[in-house]
């Protein structure tokens, strides 16, 4: 892995956005589809980089230096974390980094039932 900061795109629809709209970062999401959908970029440091990648096996770093492939359940605890804690910084990763067994254990249901690409 390169050194320097990596992204986690989280998909927002209108529901999440009424949880975030009022937050600081929040004019910093991007439009996709016309404006359909919302991606809110979360940066993350190397180091939380390398413990995500080897919590989840299956993940990876794109091009861009986006991690992808990603399971639901990672990324719908992170944006919990981001809203309870008003933050896309290192205080939302330790929230989820406090959870991250029940976390591995819901990506593992979704194996069982999402088929591979």
């Amino acid at each position: 892995m390169s050194s320097g900061v990596y992204k986690i795109g989280l998909l927002i629809d209108e529901k999440r956005y009424e949880a975030i709209k009022n937050l600081p970062f929040a004019s910093k999401m991007k439009s996709m589809f016309g404006g359909e959908i919302r991606m809110l970029e979360v940066e993350v440091d190397e180091d939380t980089a390398k413990k995500i990648l080897a919590a989840f096996p299956s993940a990876r770093v794109d091009a861009r230096g986006f991690l992808e492939d990603l399971p639901v359940a990672f990324k719908s605890a992170l944006f919990e974390a981001v809203v309870e804690t008003k933050s896309v910084g290192k205080e939302a990763f330790e929230k989820v980094f406090q959870k991250i067994d029940q976390i591995k254990e819901a990506a593992k249901k979704e194996k069982e039932y999402v088929p591979p690409p």
